[in-house]
């Protein structure tokens, strides 16, 4: 087993059956494949079963008509090999397997039981080798039946779960239920994860991931060019601003920040302590006239400009120097605030913008709108909505934009993927779309899409994302790439809630920065 945090690439179902195809037909059969992943199984399995006694733990091996099932069999084997006492009950007539699945099948010399008799009453551990990630519909009759005895099993502290591929009910792609899905202890999966394995709720349902290399080669990727990543270092390290020794203040970047009224700066305050942290040379803060007093008695290494009208932000924008702005935090969602986000597009169309929070919200329902606004400008435009503020945004869209043309209240509720989602409403709006929530996405007009993994509920508090737009556009200032600037403040912030712990505030994520950057390879 190895640690699949080391696995940047993430391929969806039809790509890893591409993955297959192309090393069967460079010599390496379907079956040896199989034997690969079933030894796999087997070696977690042992790993999981805790004898409560001195009697021989019992292991049963739920299997599918498909390759799922095969690396079940070759899994039944392996552990009655060990000593386990291994009960198999199979869902269909052994008859009825075809292809490598059937070879395993002929291996297994134990008893084999239908699975409208399994009851895992007595039982240690059970093995899920239903149907893997390419399930294609909701579970019904038997199989719904049979996992949702197991997950009242498991939760009545029965015993463990081991799911092969994903749980069984799970979609691959999405990682949506598919009526009715396993709750499993532990997953084995094979060559590379799936997007389902970390979209939300699968990752809940996955427990803990194991991922095995059963001799497919890395070289099958270049042909695949898979387009989704899981959100680690290794995809965008090598484009994190480092330091020149020649370097100053100016070489690294001015980031903007437009503020509210008085009493409500707060939130841009949060924003242009992360773009700092993060490394921006210089943040100024555009505050209103009003505002000058709270904004001054609050910051000291963040600059001031009074900004009351678009006109005064057109004003300040001339300043070339100032290479990236975030506009939202705060912001308000009235005329005004409308007319400085449309000032912005009007200014120099090479900076990097990032909108957040109010600044979405007003486009609710016009991302058409949006998307022509951000057609002219030159320099990447990255929108950092929650679940709700990009439901809003994408109602309405025109139906070719896919899964986001009738986009419901709750991305849960949408008929594909979050992923999906992101990645049509980037190409709908031209932007880089960094869709919160505790399984991040973060897609780009060209299809690249990457999905975190690792954030702690800990970032669940006011603010927090207002320091992640600053901390965007700190790092576009800086001159990181668009997608690969998102990626990177996504993964930093919740490597510094991380490392704070619980009891986090939004105004200790920056101060955390220094310690995380640290950390990483110079």
């Amino acid at each position: 087993m190895q640690n699949w945090r080391a696995f940047t690439e993430l391929l969806d179902p039809a790509e890893m059956a591409r993955a297959d195809a192309m090393t069967i037909a460079a010599g390496t059969t379907g079956f040896r494949l199989m034997e690969s992943a079933g030894e796999a199984v087997a070696q977690a399995a042992a790993g999981l079963v805790l004898p409560k006694s001195r009697r021989t733990p019992r292991i049963s091996v739920l299997c599918g008509p498909g390759n799922n099932g095969g690396d079940g069999f070759v899994a039944a084997r392996l552990l009655t090999a060990r000593g386990f006492e291994v009960a198999l009950f199979l869902f269909g007539s052994a008859g009825d397997l075809r292809g490598d699945a059937c070879l395993a099948a002929e291996t297994w010399t134990g008893s084999l039981s239908s699975l409208d008799n399994f009851d895992p009453a007595g039982f240690d551990l059970i093995i899920d080798a239903l149907f893997g990630a390419g399930l294609a519909r909701d579970l019904d009759g038997v199989p719904r039946a049979v996992v949702e005895r197991v997950n009242a099993w498991r939760r009545a502290g029965g015993g463990r779960v081991l799911a092969v591929d994903v749980p069984s009910g799970l979609d691959g792609r999405t990682g949506k239920v598919r009526g009715a899905a396993i709750e499993a202890d532990a997953t084995v999966t094979f060559f590379r994860l799936k997007p389902g394995h970390l979209l939300l709720p699968g990752r809940l349902l996955c427990g803990d991931l194991r991922l095995a290399q059963i001799g497919i080669g890395r070289e099958v990727l270049s042909t695949i060019a898979p387009r989704t990543s899981f959100n680690t270092p290794g995809l965008w390290g090598a484009s994190l601003p480092r330091l020149a020794v020649d370097g100053h203040k100016y070489s690294r970047g001015h980031v903007l920040v437009v503020s509210g009224p008085a009493g409500k700066t707060g939130a841009a305050r949060l924003s242009a302590r992360g773009a700092l942290r993060i490394g921006a040379g210089l943040v100024t803060m555009a505050g209103h006239p009003d505002a000058m007093t709270e904004l001054a008695a609050h910051l000291t290494a963040v600059m001031l400009a009074p900004c009351g009208s678009a006109s005064d932000l057109v004003r300040i924008l001339a300043d070339l120097r100032k290479n990236a702005i975030v506009l939202g935090p705060g912001l308000g969602t009235g005329a005004d605030a409308r007319d400085c986000v449309l000032a912005t597009f009007i200014s120099d169309r090479s900076r990097g913008i990032v909108l957040d929070a109010d600044a979405i919200t007003l486009f609710a329902g016009d991302a058409a709108g949006l998307g022509s606004l951000v057609s002219s400008h030159e320099g990447p435009v990255v929108l950092t909505p929650h679940e709700g503020e990009f439901s809003r945004l994408v109602r309405g869209l025109d139906k070719k934009f896919d899964s986001v043309s009738q986009a419901p209240d709750s991305i849960a509720q949408a008929p594909d993927s979050k992923r999906e989602a992101a990645r049509a409403a980037a190409r709908a709006t031209g932007t880089i779309v960094v869709l919160k929530g505790p399984d991040t996405v973060v897609a780009s007009p060209d299809g690249r899409s990457s999905i975190a993994a690792d954030l702690p509920p800990d970032l669940a508090t006011a603010g927090s994302g207002d320091v992640l737009a600053g901390m965007i556009g700190g790092l576009l200032a800086q001159g990181m790439p668009g997608f690969e600037a998102s990626c990177a403040a996504v993964w930093l912030h919740g490597a510094a809630a991380r490392a704070l712990g619980r009891g986090l505030i939004s105004e200790d994520i920056p101060e955390a920065l220094p310690a995380v950057l640290a950390q990483l390879p110079p």
